[in-house]
């Protein structure tokens, strides 16, 4: 029987997702209200059986420990793990990881002595759902050593994207990466008699390959730090590599408009990815906390996870995260509310103990009006502000000394940030 090995990569800084990754990793930043941007990855390795998986990570990954060490807990006799491996000095290195191929080069010695057969390489800022065990049944009867997971996209999305050359029978022959929009690449195109949905002629990698044991300490023979940009292209000149090609829903969060507009679209009557598909769930920790509370409020295709206290509020289209406190008078349109790791101390009467002097309460005060935001964890917002109603387009800036940022069109207020009473952008 094949015995894969699953290695996640934690991406480097995230300056991408910043300031969501100001304190905290990418596989570690919220989303969907109770989950983390790493359970996606994981899950799906969990939903095809495969349970020995290593995280590789090296920049503030002290959360993402917590998270994953209070998630994931497999019997003995699964022999199954989720372990983190940060980057480390040894004797043969001490640098950081200098790329994706580098992270998995330096860790060879921890996953090298289970003698796996193949090993999948996944990235840990993606949303889909994919059957990893139909990718190595079509890997292995392919006689590939390389296949690498693939989905049509428009000539538009392919500036953005490493695109791939296949011919008839899914072989990799070329790759371009992020060709941009006026190069000439039509004869990219996929190939007649290849199924492609209307208007996505070009196959973009995603991120996503499976190599077999051989090929995998072969590729990485050398001094190339990269997978995307060096080693599958040297790798399509010297072996086979074939095209796992995947029609269903996929999208990468690692900005922060896609990741804005990912978590929006949870809200749709019909999401794009569906966290309530039973037969492959989307695992994460276990809180214990109460069931939401609903002191009157109107609420319109909105998720609301566990926790969270919502009175006499107006939300529409948005995500509230855990413990959310959300005051009379509220109105949120399209807000990623992340909630909070705690709840204020209060006494029997309902009043904060020790509260600080002009310092809101943690949650949302009442009268307030967001709309377009990102609201981090911990996030404590005064009373009758109004964020995100000014008719013209935002532009990126950052104001109210840093506590909240404006990134791409989307208002982004910080983890433990302090917006005072009366606060309009």
């Amino acid at each position: 029987m094949p015995k894969v090995i699953a290695i996640i990569l934690g991406g480097g800084k995230g300056t991408r997702l910043y300031p969501l990754t100001k304190e905290r990793s990418k596989p570690a930043v919220p989303f969907g209200g109770k989950h983390r941007i790493v359970d996606i990855p994981i899950s799906n390795c969990i939903n095809s059986g495969i349970k020995q998986i290593y995280l590789l990570t090296q920049f503030n990954s002290a959360s993402l420990h917590v998270h994953i060490s209070k998630s994931y807990s497999f019997d003995r006799f699964s022999r199954g793990f989720v372990e983190i491996l940060a980057a480390e000095q040894t004797p043969e290195s001490t640098s950081w990881y200098e790329g994706t191929a580098d992270a998995v080069r330096k860790n060879f010695v921890h996953y090298e002595a289970l003698n796996p057969t193949h090993y999948l390489i996944l990235s840990g800022d993606q949303l889909y759902r994919m059957d990893f065990q139909d990718f190595l049944a079509k890997h292995i009867a392919s006689n590939a050593e390389i296949s690498i997971a693939t989905t049509a996209v428009t000539r538009r999305d392919a500036a953005d994207f490493g695109i791939m050359k296949i011919d008839k029978n899914l072989r990799i022959t070329e790759f371009m990466e992020k060709p941009g929009p006026t190069k000439d690449i039509s004869a990219w195109k996929i190939p007649a008699g290849l199924d492609a949905p209307e208007g996505k002629e070009y196959l973009a990698s995603m991120g996503i390959y499976l190599f077999s044991a051989h090929r995998m300490i072969e590729s990485l023979d050398n001094l190339y730090t990269d997978f995307g940009k060096e080693i599958i292209p040297n790798e399509i000149q010297r072996c086979k590599v074939n095209s796992y090609i995947h029609d269903g829903y996929w999208e990468d969060i690692g900005t922060i408009r896609s990741f804005f507009e990912a978590n929006i679209n949870l809200t749709a009557l019909k999401p794009e990815f569906n966290f309530y598909d039973e037969a492959k769930p989307i695992y994460t920790s276990q809180r214990n906390l109460p069931p939401s509370k609903i002191n009157k409020a109107d609420i319109f295709q909105s998720l609301t996870s566990e926790g969270c206290v919502i009175t006499q509020a107006t939300i529409s289209n948005s995500v509230i995260g855990l413990r959310s406190i959300i005051e009379s008078g509220c109105v949120l349109d399209q807000v990623v509310c992340m909630g909070a790791d705690m709840y204020d101390e209060k006494d029997k009467n309902g009043v904060i103990i020790n509260p600080v002097p002009n310092i809101p309460p943690i949650g949302i005060g009442s009268g307030t009006r967001i709309r377009r935001t990102i609201i981090d964890k911990n996030a404590r917002i005064g009373k009758n502000c109004v964020i995100g109603f000014k008719d013209e387009p935002y532009e990126n800036m950052e104001c109210d000394n840093g506590q909240v940022h404006v990134i791409d069109g989307i208002i982004v207020i910080k983890k433990n940030a302090v917006v005072p009473d009366g606060f309009v952008l």
